[in-house]
């Protein structure tokens, strides 16, 4: 079976007529009906049944038409991405991410990059998003992957998803898998200046306040203070998802609000077509679909759950 024949059958189908099929391809109408005989021939089943006036898709008909047009809508596709990629010269794309993604994204970023965009090579630069959106507008990175971006700038924002917010303890401080929000006021909190302010905006409208003893913009210190007991963090659900998460993490859920943030690639806005950086983009959809599916940024596998103790 051919793309060549299944673009026939479609345009007989849409026609609803051998004779008016023809001429729009264009195809002498003896050839098109030798070519739908032998595609139904090739199939074992009937596809048309001939009217007096044009012809009408039988019920196996249906079912390959709506299978014709998605392969051929993916054939068209294909196309349109090795033409692209034929594009590209030994271009270089900076992308830019936020230390609580980079470790989750790069790695399977850079490998697909590797494997499927030949001439592209894939740079990055880490920062938290005001550094980032700030880069991307003096031409430092080509994109980046930042969190809650506001809005008034001249940019192409993308979004990706949204993550929810963990409050995220040691087993030592005895914090359930539930924490209701009121709670919050009550944990000594470390947090990145960032994340508190994106936290703190959504607690707003409910009037609830955090125990934030100490802002420290550094993701690594935060779970290093994390595991020796003694305070708490709010963090991104996917920063301490791990294969075998640190011993005695506790993740757990906040009830009574929905805390979360949004993860939106950032371009600068450029009449020109830039077929790498397109071709980039859609590799990182692609990995945070990835991801998504394998529930990074949800609570769940690589989860280890607290014990049931109410919270303080």
């Amino acid at each position: 079976m051919h793309l060549r024949t299944l673009r026939y059958f479609v345009a007989v189908a849409d026609a609803g007529s051998l004779t008016a099929a023809a001429a729009a391809i264009p195809l002498a109408q003896p050839a098109l009906t030798r070519q739908m005989r032998e595609l139904e021939s090739e199939l074992g089943v009937q596809l048309l049944q001939r009217l007096p006036r044009g012809v009408r898709l039988t019920k196996a008909g249906i079912t390959v038409y709506e299978s014709a047009q998605r392969m051929l809508a993916e054939a068209a596709r294909l196309g349109q991405k090795l033409a692209r990629s034929q594009q590209v010269d030994q271009a270089t794309v900076v992308l830019g991410a936020s230390p609580t993604l980079a470790r989750l994204l790069l790695p399977g970023l850079f490998e697909n990059c590797a494997n499927m965009l030949e001439g592209v090579t894939l740079r990055t630069r880490e920062a938290f998003t005001p550094a980032l959106l700030d880069w991307l507008e003096r031409g430092i990175i080509d994109m980046a992957v930042v969190t809650n971006p506001e809005s008034g700038r001249a940019l192409s924002l993308q979004p990706l998803l949204a993550e929810p917010f963990a409050l995220v303890s040691h087993e030592r401080m005895r914090i359930g898998p539930v924490v209701l929000v009121h709670q919050l006021a009550r944990i000594p909190l470390l947090m990145t200046s960032l994340h508190r302010g994106i936290v703190e905006r959504q607690l707003l409208s409910l009037g609830k306040e955090l125990n934030v003893h100490s802002e420290i913009d550094s993701v690594d210190s935060i779970r290093e203070l994390v595991l020796r007991g003694r305070w708490a963090t709010i963090m991104p659900v996917s920063v301490f998802k791990e294969a075998v998460p640190p011993a005695g993490i506790v993740m757990s859920e906040i009830s009574g609000v929905q805390l979360n943030r949004q993860l939106v690639l950032a371009t600068r806005l450029d009449p020109r077509p830039n077929p790498a950086l397109s071709l980039v983009q859609e590799l990182v959809d692609a990995e945070f679909a990835r991801l998504a599916r394998s529930g990074a940024f949800s609570f769940g596998a690589g989860q280890r759950p607290g014990p049931a103790q109410p919270g303080p």
